[in-house]
């Protein structure tokens, strides 16, 4: 299943301030129960895969690689995963519009990031595709439970889902990096990040 893009809520344009605060009250609660981990596949088996995610309760694997096979490792081809997730009481989605492989702009206001990979990433973070998919993806962990990215890198620090947990961390939600079956990382915001009304920029390092 492929994670699509959300229709953008209407807003109000005078809401009574009784209302307004119940809204949020209403989604601020909903959000204090997001639950979101993420995990890179690596040469793992699928068997030692599938034990990490139940070993952390995970009930719904959001993909983000924008480009979802390996010819290292074919048994996490997407094809695979959305066959054998459900097996085991998980749902399997393909999220393209959080994938990486994304290049920067001439323009870019991202450089304090050396790597293009990551600085393109970063740059298309501050498109509407990115709000939308990433306003998506709170809604699925709102109704589907306890969420994990799934990306390829073993680790978070080498993988565009460390910026997409940047963003997340932005909007106040807790990310944690599943290491191991006994090694869990909270998801702490990249030292040269800035935020600005919930978006993210990684200016030039003086």
């Amino acid at each position: 299943m492929t994670l699509g893009i959300l229709t953008r809520p209407r807003v109000l344009r005078h809401p009574s301030s009784a209302g307004s605060r119940f809204i949020l009250d209403a989604r601020l609660s909903m959000m204090s129960n997001v639950q979101i981990f993420t995990i890179g596949h690596s040469n793992r088996s699928l068997e030692e895969f599938l034990a990490l995610l139940r070993a952390y309760g995970i009930r719904c694997l959001v993909d983000v690689r924008r480009f979802p096979h390996s010819r290292r490792n074919p048994q996490f081809n997407r094809e695979l995963l959305a066959q054998q997730l459900p097996e085991h009481g998980m749902s399997y989605r393909h999220c393209p519009a959080l994938g990486g492989r994304r290049r920067p702009r001439p323009d870019s206001p991202n450089t304090g990031w050396v790597n293009a990979g990551f600085r393109g990433f970063a740059d298309y973070m501050q498109t509407p595709v990115f709000t939308a998919a990433l306003e998506e993806l709170l809604q699925v962990a709102i109704r589907e439970g306890p969420l994990a990215l799934l990306c390829a890198e073993a680790v978070p620090w080498r993988c565009h889902r460390s910026l997409i947990a940047d963003a997340l961390a932005a909007r106040g939600i807790s990310v944690w990096h599943i290491l191991s079956p006994t090694r869990l990382q909270p998801h702490q915001l990249t030292v040269f990040a800035q935020v600005r009304q919930g978006v993210v920029q990684y200016p030039g390092r003086s």
